[in-house]
């Protein structure tokens, strides 16, 4: 099993910003939800969407390096491991100048059936776009 990176880039503004100038570690974690919403909307079809959704079970976020104004950042996600009805799902964000690690964010989703709000099996099929299955 191969997770398949989603990546995307964003500029530190002005309202990314704390009292001390650097980003919020608020913004953070609206980004680490941002960009996995991302991946889930660019990669699974619409109905599948509409059928299934994730919901949070927890984030556990390391803050490495503060990011400052006007900085280009790197936002990377995949599928760390899955089971039945919950996947970990990792998100990377890095400095572009350097390639410094600001953040790294694990967070824990159970998948969910928009109806009922009850726990849905992952299927190979769902996991398609994210992992490539090893063909041993």
């Amino acid at each position: 099993m191969t997770p398949i990176p989603f990546q995307q880039e964003l500029t530190v503004a002005s309202q990314h910003l704390d009292e001390w100038n650097h980003v919020n570690n608020l913004e953070y974690i609206k980004w680490v939800l941002d960009i996995s919403e991302a991946h889930w909307t660019t990669k699974t079809p619409a109905d599948t969407r509409e059928k299934h959704a994730w919901f949070v079970l927890d984030h556990h976020i390391h803050y490495k390096r503060q990011a400052f104004l006007g900085e280009e950042l790197i936002l990377t996600t995949w599928i760390e491991t899955y089971s039945k009805v919950k996947s970990e799902r990792r998100v990377h964000i890095t400095r572009k100048t350097d390639g410094k690690t600001v953040v790294e964010a694990k967070t824990n989703w159970c998948f969910i059936d928009r109806v009922t709000k009850k726990p849905s099996l992952i299927t190979t099929a769902i996991l398609k776009p994210y992992i490539e299955f090893d063909s041993a």
